[in-house]
């Protein structure tokens, strides 16, 4: 059927959506809730069956859901209603949560239910269960509520009463976040930070910051509220009872950024960094490495190239690459970039270090790589994993395997040599022209990934070091193998001359007349709503394009 998304933004939770109902043959239009006026503009040219709203801030307008069956997507339990629904059950500490799909109304999330999915709560930020739980949740109540749809016998009946746990909340003030550091337990801190992890996050008053992502601290101690240790850009605060470390920070006028590039910490000891970290299995070492949304800085991408090499000296057969939980790999660190006195510099010192790493990857020749997705990738982070002999993810995981949504940004990280030795060079320039996201099962059946497997982090951890094991019994044969391709590849064309070509377009990104890039990398970094629905989404909205 014909179903448009109104949606605040293409974000993690209707980028699933999208691509689990277009696997189902559906026919999709997306359109940013900019207005009411474009929303019913959108309705109007699209003429749509049925309409869905994954991820909105406001209410749909009246003369929309009057003449339209629109389903809201809310990330709470039956009965649960209000804007903080995810912030306030990290808050209570609740031991079971869900998401609900219901009908819009006249009373905010008080419609009619079609379908409803809970979950147990896993200590974590909020973007972790949202892009975990919540997504994996919503994507069965969703389906669901479309089967009963177009079934057309389904009567939806709003929430009982006296069964439904959830109750109407008001959306979360600062003053409900606020942290009490002489008398909140560390588990309450975390809890804190992790509800307004994302945003809005925790405003602190003595530092006159946001605090974002928190993590616990084992053994440091100190004074209520000191800040007594720093480690690769975070912080250690001293709680009543031990201590957290917070990774980001933000000023009320600024962005998101690495905690000790806002405050002053250089009088502060130094300890090991906590998102890089090496383990062994017999002849298979696993590196992960879980850098704050996927993005990954200048020094960070000298950091990992640094610990890859230390990992090639052990003696292993498989070298395994896990990226983090919630993402692989995001490519260049936008945020530092546009915080840098000269952005373009800063851009060009980033992607030259992540071409570092991938080349050191790709000449790897004492051992096999396997690039392990447990979470989402997207840009040059995709191109990062292709680098690897077997890439394989997490049935779940999204991938967004081109540049251009960034300005037009060329891209680097030699996907000109790396996507076209898997798919070829005609379905290379369609995934990456398309600018559109793909499942791991698409991913896969493009000859993107290898494989993809397990429904949880376990099963898909299970898998890979089942299929690190199978390749070490073979490591002696796919070693040569691979070493022979490696060398016919080089004389072909050397990776060096694709480095040169991909970066010749990147300066004129960086350096250049054309804007677009550093525009597009300002708005996404300082949250600038959307002005308009890209055309490549707004099906509705493409030339010639009328409800028929």
């Amino acid at each position: 059927m014909k179903i448009l998304f109104l949606t605040h933004s293409f974000n993690s939770m209707a980028q699933r959506l999208y691509l689990e109902l277009t696997a189902l043959d559906h026919e999709l239009s997306i359109e940013y809730d900019i207005s009411d006026a474009v929303s019913l503009e959108a309705v109007d040219l699209y003429c749509p069956e049925l309409i869905i709203a994954p991820f909105l801030k406001r209410a749909i307008p009246e003369t929309i859901y009057q003449n339209h069956v629109c389903l809201i997507v809310h990330p709470g339990i039956t009965g649960d209603r209000g804007p903080s629904a995810l912030d306030w059950a990290i808050l209570h500490d609740e031991p079971e949560w869900g998401v609900t799909v219901l009908q819009a109304t006249a009373e905010m999330d008080a419609g009619p239910i079609w379908a409803s999915v809970n979950f147990p709560m896993r200590a974590a930020a909020k973007g972790s269960l949202y892009r975990n739980e919540v997504i994996e949740a919503a994507t069965r109540a969703v389906l669901e509520a479309v089967l009963k749809f177009a079934s057309g016998s389904f009567v939806p009946e709003p929430p009982d009463p006296a069964t439904a746990r959830g109750q109407l909340r008001p959306a979360m003030r600062q003053q409900d976040r606020t942290i009490d550091w002489h008398n909140d337990s560390t588990a309450t801190v975390l809890r804190k930070i992790r509800a307004a992890d994302g945003f809005p996050g925790v405003l602190d008053a003595t530092l006159d910051c946001y605090l974002f992502d928190a993590h616990l601290e084992t053994d440091l101690k100190g004074s209520p509220g000191e800040i007594i240790a720093r480690s690769q850009g975070m912080i250690c605060r001293a709680t009543v009872d031990g201590a957290v470390w917070i990774g980001h920070l933000k000023r009320p006028d600024g962005f998101k950024l690495p905690a000790t590039q806002v405050l002053t910490t250089a009088d502060l000891p130094e300890y090991p960094g906590r998102d890089i970290r090496y383990s062994e299995q017999g002849q298979i070492g696993y590196l992960h490495f879980d850098f704050y949304n996927g993005a990954m800085s200048t020094k960070q991408c000298e950091r990992l190239r640094v610990a890859y090499l230390e990992a090639t000296r052990r003696d292993t057969l498989v070298l395994v690459l896990m990226g983090g939980a919630d993402f692989w790999s995001n490519g260049i660190h936008l945020n530092l970039i546009e915080a840098a006195d000269s952005p373009a510099d800063e851009s060009w010192r980033n992607i030259n270090a992540m071409n570092d790493l991938v080349q050191t990857i790709l000449t790897t020749g004492s051992q096999l790589v396997i690039a392990a997705l447990q979470g989402n990738a997207g840009a040059g982070g995709v191109f990062l994993a292709l680098a690897a002999d077997q890439v394989v993810a997490r049935l779940g995981v999204v991938l967004n395997p081109h540049y251009k949504a960034m300005g037009n940004l060329y891209g680097s990280e030699y996907w000109t040599y790396l996507l076209p030795r898997r798919v070829g060079p005609v379905r290379a320039r369609e995934i990456t022209e398309n600018r559109l996201p793909l499942t791991a099962k698409q991913a896969k059946q493009l000859g993107l990934l290898d494989d993809c497997f397990g429904t949880s982090h376990a099963e898909f951890l299970q898998g890979v070091t089942l299929l690190a094991e199978s390749m070490a019994l073979r490591a002696p044969e796919l070693l040569a193998m691979k070493q022979a391709q490696r060398s016919k590849d080089e004389l072909l064309k050397p990776l060096a001359d694709y480095r040169a070509e991909e970066l010749s377009r990147m300066k004129r990104n960086f350096y250049g007349f054309d804007p677009s890039y550093h525009v597009a990398r300002y708005n996404f970094v300082c949250k600038v709503p959307n002005s308009r629905t890209p055309r490549h989404l707004a099906l509705h909205r493409r030339i010639g394009s009328k409800a028929n």
